[in-house]
């Protein structure tokens, strides 16, 4: 297992992990949790990969990504009361999924023959639109759409990705320093309380 394949299935499966913590306090059962965790971790990238034409879709053409979704449900349900009082639980799982993410959706897209900008987007596309979807199914304002560093710290790392890959630095340290940039983005903007201009 290369560490690319490895971190695919820890993306998925944290991400899942986070889609069914986001429903502790709706009242919801384990079905609801496990369809939230299912829906977090497939739709960015599957939405990613529809845009891009690739078929078939990862968690379609390797069950291992259904095993992974089902493993951290599973850890969810078991684990509830231990988790669900850690109060920044939801936010250190989203912020490990979107990091594993972006750069996967980079070189996905580059496995494709794209450019790098298209990339750059992609990358970040596929880190944020599982979290978009996941809180507007537990009726929450998408932190997309919230006064955080979410989206550019997916999109900064994607760009430190593909520069270094641009001057030849090798894949895995590539991968490491990226997702370690995008974990240590949010963390810091979270903690300081930073974000970005806004309009008006």
């Amino acid at each position: 297992m290369d560490l690319q394949y490895a971190l695919e299935l820890i993306g998925t499966f944290v991400f899942s992990i986070s889609g069914a913590l986001a429903i502790q306090d709706k009242g919801h059962d384990l079905f609801g949790a496990g369809f939230t965790g299912f829906i977090t971790a497939i739709g960015g990238g599957s939405l990613r990969d529809i845009l891009l034409g690739a078929h078939p879709l990862v968690w379609i053409g390797n069950v291992d990504f259904l095993y992974a979704i089902l493993a951290g449900i599973l850890v969810t349900f078991v684990f509830f009361r231990f988790v669900s009082k850690l109060r920044k639980t939801l936010f250190l799982f989203d912020t490990l999924g979107i990091a594993f993410f972006t750069v996967l959706g980079v070189e996905k897209t580059l496995s494709l023959g794209f450019s790098v900008e298209v990339a750059a987007i992609m990358g970040m596309f596929s880190a944020v639109m599982g979290g978009v979807i996941r809180d507007t199914l537990t009726n929450e304002i998408p932190i997309l759409f919230r006064k955080e560093i979410y989206a550019s710290a997916c999109l900064a790392g994607a760009i430190v990705y593909l520069i270094a890959n641009h001057f030849g630095l090798e894949r895995d340290i590539n991968l490491l320093i990226s997702i370690s940039l995008i974990i240590s983005i949010r963390l810091v903007a979270v903690k300081y309380k930073l974000s970005l201009p806004t309009l008006g």
